[in-house]
């Protein structure tokens, strides 16, 4: 198709022209100033964007200076092509601008009955407000708190109130694939995570080999609970033979499924795998820990879902760990379940409604503020797991421009992955890329992958000590295209003017 493309000429192509035209993408291409400031810079970008791995693909590239926000490089920069998790700078943007960055997630115990002698006569409730980052030793600080309360009995039921956001659990474009797996978990504003990288509302499940050739594998949890059951298929075969091991669960169900087979002293296989309703898997990590603490349920006390009634009282509460804080592990990491989470609760928050639909409006509202054209954008949902989201690069770079000027920007670009810096939560998703060049270091920016789809945007200096503001979104790629990307960044981070 190399016959077929347009060589950069500084030209400019209607988007019109653009939509009609089933060609790989062209170099619409905008100079800063007559003189081609960065003309240098330019063709670079446009040779880059020449690579083999692009043909039958489209690519939005824009480049603006961070100083003010002009446009240097626009390349279909006003098409709108599908972000994958670039939609997370949109989500933190709101979520920053109107929760603040102090903001916190709250979790409470109420009891709607009194404490007679060491025994509650009356229900507890466990309410959640959204927090994503609730692990099974917060669980187990609660119960602590209670007993040291005087509470060693409860004659009640124990009421799990999940409320606080609606009932939706999943975003409107969730694959059937994913939603089995962590990156597409559901959300609720009672969950619990396995681990403090927070993925809320999964377990992590691991299988080892056998003793022996012929033993089944050995399969654990983490945390350990009976809200799940394992199905353990999986077979431990002579060393050397391959790995076929495999781990999923079956739909709508929590019914985890181990096959396969792993060899004799083979390496493990770890899964992280969503649970069927979290709200549930929360509640049941809580009476897990009231047991183990010693804290009986007597009489005919059920464990199950409900509303904290109007007038109860409140025995504690926790609050998690700060926005500013929670935006590392969001960003770095790319954690799906936050941006979906962090959606909810600024609807809950600002509109007094816990839906995706209310704290999309809000994401949008905040983009505005941005300077960011909100008749051009289409957000489905938090993450960026969607293939309905639609934004051009050229609305990316504004966003990011318009952020500089918030006060809470220094916090937005901590929580962006740095290229090539090799500690999990400073690198992030950017650890092992572009090491060796001028971005190393250099270049602060987020990731974005789905099927046939790669994005990366952010910020780099150049040469000169001149911040750039960049955005590309690649779409319709059938090979690896990071190296496009990173190409591009570096040459940004290597540019110095004649």
């Amino acid at each position: 198709m190399k016959q077929n493309r347009w060589r950069a000429a500084g030209l400019l192509i209607a988007a019109g022209a653009l939509a009609a035209s089933p060609l790989k993408m062209g170099s619409d291409v905008r100079m800063a100033g007559a003189d081609g400031e960065y003309a240098e810079l330019t063709a670079q970008v446009n040779e880059i964007l020449q690579d083999e791995s692009l043909d039958g693909a489209l690519a939005g590239v824009s480049i603006r200076k961070a100083n003010s926000g002009e446009r240097i490089y626009d390349h279909f920069g006003d098409i709108r092509l599908k972000p994958a998790s670039n939609m997370k700078l949109f989500t933190l943007a709101a979520a920053l601008e109107t929760l603040g960055e102090d903001h916190r997630f709250s979790t409470e115990i109420h009891t709607d009955g009194e404490l007679k002698g060491k025994v509650l006569q009356g229900n507890l409730y466990l309410k959640g407000k959204g927090d994503p980052t609730l692990l099974e030793e917060d669980f187990e600080r609660f119960a602590k708190e209670l007993k040291t309360q005087g509470i060693h009995k409860v004659k009640g039921d124990l009421i799990g109130d999940d409320s606080w956001f609606d009932d939706e659990r999943l975003s409107e474009d969730m694959t059937w694939k994913n939603e089995v797996y962590y990156v597409g978990a559901q959300v609720s504003a009672l969950t619990a995570s396995p681990n403090s990288d927070y993925d809320a509302g999964s377990i992590i499940v691991e299988a080892n080999a056998g003793t022996a050739a012929g033993d089944p594998a050995k399969v654990s949890l983490t945390p350990e609970t009976d809200y799940v059951t394992v199905k353990n298929k999986a077979q431990t075969v002579a060393a050397g033979e391959p790995k076929t091991l495999s781990i999923t669960r079956d739909h709508g169900t929590n019914e985890i499924i181990v096959e396969g087979n792993i060899p004799e002293q083979g390496s493990r296989t770890r899964e992280w795998i969503a649970v069927d309703e979290p709200s549930g898997y929360a509640l049941s990590l809580f009476e897990k820990a009231l047991g183990n603490e010693g804290i009986e349920l007597i009489g005919n006390s059920e464990t199950k879902m409900g509303i904290t009634p109007e007038g109860s009282h409140m025995l504690l509460e926790h609050q998690s760990m700060t926005l500013a804080e929670l935006s590392i592990p969001f960003m770095k990491l790319s954690n799906n379940n936050h941006g979906e989470a962090l959606a909810k609760q600024m609807g809950r928050v600002v509109n007094g409604d816990g839906s995706w639909e209310s704290g999309l409006e809000v994401m949008e509202s905040t983009a505005g503020k941005l300077g960011v054209n909100t008749r051009t954008i289409h957000l489905r949902d938090a993450s960026g797991m969607s293939h309905v989201n639609l934004i051009p690069a050229n609305e990316i770079s504004q966003l990011l421009a318009g952020a500089q000027d918030a006060p809470w920007f220094a916090t937005f670009l901590d929580s962006l992955p740095v290229a090539g810096a090799s500690e999990r939560l400073v690198g992030g998703t950017l650890r092992y890329r572009m090491r060796g060049t001028a971005a190393e270091g250099n270049v602060q920016a987020k990731t974005g992958s789905l099927s046939s789809v790669s994005s990366l945007a952010g910020y780099a200096t150049t040469q000169d000590g001149e911040r750039l503001i960049f955005a590309i979104i690649l779409n319709n790629d059938l090979t690896h295209v990071t190296p496009v990307e990173n190409a591009i960044a570096e040459a940004i981070a290597g540019y110095r003017a004649e």
